[in-house]
Formats: C-alpha cells, sequence, structure tokens
C-alpha cells in the first residue's frame, strides 16, 4: 500500500505545485484543468471555472503528492501536515527555508532531542509542513 497527502487549494494549485516541484526536486506528472475534462464530466459540474486544477500529480522519488482546487471559497482541510524527513540536515533547512517563504513559522528549524533539525510551518498555499532530519546512525 502507498499513502500520498492529497492537497486542496482554491485556485493556487497550479502555482503550489510548481513551486512544490522546483524546492522538492520533483516532477510534475500531471496538471489537469476543468477546461480539459471530457464534455459529459463538464456537464457534471456547471459553472466551475475551466482554468481552475481538475488534478495534480507530482512524483518526488518513489513518493507522490497530489491535489486540486476546491470549489471557490471551499473549506480547506484540517488536522494534518505533510511530514517531510531527510538525511541531511543541510537538505532539510534548505526545503524548510524555502517552503517558509511568504507562509508562517510555527516551529523555527533547530536541533531538538529526537532530531539534529526539525521545524514546522504553513506555506504561503496555506498548506501545513514537518520538516525533519533523521539521526546520524
Amino acid at each position: 500500500m502507498q499513502i500520498n497527502p492529497y492537497l486542496s487549494f482554491d485556485g493556487e494549485c497550479e502555482a503550489a505545485f510548481k513551486f512544490y516541484e522546483r524546492c522538492l526536486g520533483g516532477k510534475i506528472e500531471s496538471l489537469f484543468t476543468h477546461e480539459a475534462m471530457p464534455p459529459e464530466a463538464k456537464a457534471q459540474m456547471p459553472g466551475v471555472d475551466p482554468k481552475r486544477i481538475m488534478h495534480a500529480h507530482l512524483s518526488v522519488g518513489d513518493q507522490a503528492i497530489m491535489g486540486a482546487d476546491g470549489p471557490p471559497g471551499g473549506k480547506k482541510p484540517q488536522g494534518f501536515s505533510v511530514s517531510l524527513t531527510f538525511k541531511s540536515v543541510s537538505e532539510g533547512k534548505r526545503v524548510f527555508d524555502e517552503l517558509a517563504q511568504g507562509g508562517q513559522v510555527f516551529m523555527p528549524f533547530a536541533s531538538t532531542f529526537w532530531s539534529p533539525g526539525f521545524g514546522m510551518l504553513t506555506d504561503r498555499f496555506g498548506i501545513p509542513w514537518m520538516v525533519n532530519c533523521e539521526q546520524a546512525a
């Protein structure tokens, strides 16, 4: 089994996934708009902005993050964080700092009793992240 986070946005999915692609060193595998839907599917969703993202898929190594633009003004999911774990503290810090740009840091990236580098933030797109680094063996 594989478990992948599926993120919801309010019109910013494409910008967020392009940012994550660069920041995380991933590759956008798909970025489908409502405009690309077949006519019979569009008929079931009248009034949806055709430029909003219906489905996005970002591969990062053998992992994936997926997402879409929800209905305008829709509720964003709560009670979760996307957790990233790095072997290198310098790489963890680099990603943390990039994700934090324009966002809100809740726990600055620092050494903890369980990790040589850990921090928590919400990025500028409203997605919560936890960045963790593995202890040396």
